[in-house]
């Protein structure tokens, strides 16, 4: 803990000896950027080279037992049956009324064995929703911190986990458990900036080691530390939706165009039956991406208006674009809206063009 009463990843220290900017996140004390970097350096040298970012205040949980992945499959929206031992998927936990509680990663171990990676924020809650719904001899276990999770982003990522040993050979949304050095690590190749990337997972302890080596590995290829700022750039320029922003309990994975992300034949999962009705009716806002064609940087809450003057909808993220140079945002629009129509964002009282556009904002190499 910090004097401020917020937890701190394993890697703390490491940033404080950085001289990190550090800030509340969650109730964590983590990075935003980097001195001598900075948020458009750290963003940049991902989408060209490599970023190693430590995401260890993400949750953590493990569901076993008897039937543990069919319970899973029964309360969260993807389809685990869609893929196999090994895989990794995106998924929502809903609540009956279909909004999101959160937006997590499952690791599909086998049958009896799934592990989560929740939002730090709703890890708990997450937890508690799955414990009160599990049959007799499913465990759900918070293991929040019992492993820490290093994101190592960008073309040059797989050069530098097979600098330090961990040559993998991973399809996207595919995951391993290996030895490093002695030492249980999971990797997975998936990540949240949008370009080849790899998740490492180590356990707690052995985090620092773990970091110091990968980060050792980044630096000769041009490789540097990165903060949650760039992860926040870099994942909206993908249009990747962000939990409390993007998702929410008011934000449906309907209104948020995330229903690739729920198993819309299976028999059952929590707000199914609001989740179908709201897809059915067509009526709901929906989300799209705006790029800024005046000059100005939308924030989450800026009001979004037509031609005519009439409030459409509203920003619920946006921020400065170090690929394009420009502002963008993901915004909540009325039904009816189309790529291409301009619009007009009230940026702290200032009204600043834009246009309609389907995210991603750029092109990566996430499927490469």
């Amino acid at each position: 803990m910090t004097d401020a009463g917020l937890k701190t990843s394993p890697l703390h220290d490491v940033h404080v000896s950085l001289s990190a900017k550090m800030a509340d996140f969650s109730g964590w004390s983590m990075p935003i950027e980097y001195p001598g970097a900075g948020v458009v350096k750290e963003h940049t040298a991902v989408r060209e080279a490599v970023g190693v970012f430590d995401v260890s205040h993400l949750g953590k949980a493990r569901v076993s037992g008897p039937g543990a992945a069919a319970f899973v499959n029964a309360c969260l929206t993807n389809d685990l049956g869609r893929i196999e031992p090994g895989k990794a998927q995106y998924t929502m936990c809903c609540a009956e009324d279909g909004g999101v509680v959160d937006d997590l990663i499952a690791y599909l171990r086998n049958d009896e064995d799934v592990f989560l990676i929740p939002n730090a924020a709703n890890t708990g809650r997450v937890v508690e929703l799955l414990t009160a719904a599990a049959p007799d001899g499913v465990v759900v276990e918070n293991q929040h911190e019992q492993f820490g999770v290093i994101a190592v982003q960008g073309p040059r990522s797989p050069e530098v986990l097979a600098a330090i040993g961990l040559d993998v050979d991973l399809s996207y949304m595919s995951f391993t458990e290996v030895d490093w050095n002695g030492r249980p690590v999971i990797v997975c190749r998936t990540g949240y900036t949008g370009e080849t990337g790899f998740e490492v997972v180590p356990h707690w302890e052995d985090t620092v080691e773990v970091w110091e080596a990968l980060l050792a590995a980044a630096e000769p290829l041009g490789g540097i530390p990165a903060g949650l700022g760039a992860r926040d750039t870099l994942r909206t320029e993908m249009g990747y939706p962000l939990h409390g922003n993007d998702l929410g309990p008011e934000i449906t994975p309907v209104m948020a165009r995330s229903v690739w992300a729920v198993g819309w034949d299976k028999e059952t999962f929590w707000g199914k039956e609001v989740l179908t009705a709201q897809r059915a009716a067509k009526e709901s806002r929906l989300s799209w991406g705006l790029r800024v064609t005046g000059r100005g940087i939308p924030r989450a809450g800026c009001e979004v208006r037509d031609g005519s003057g009439a409030t459409i909808g509203v920003v619920t993220s946006g921020t400065f674009s170090p690929t394009l140079k420009q502002g963008i945002a993901l915004a909540l629009l009325d039904r009816g809206q189309s790529v291409g129509t301009a619009v007009v964002i009230d940026v702290r009282g200032r009204d600043v063009a834009a246009e309609i556009v389907k995210p991603p904002f750029v092109e990566a190499g996430v499927a490469g």
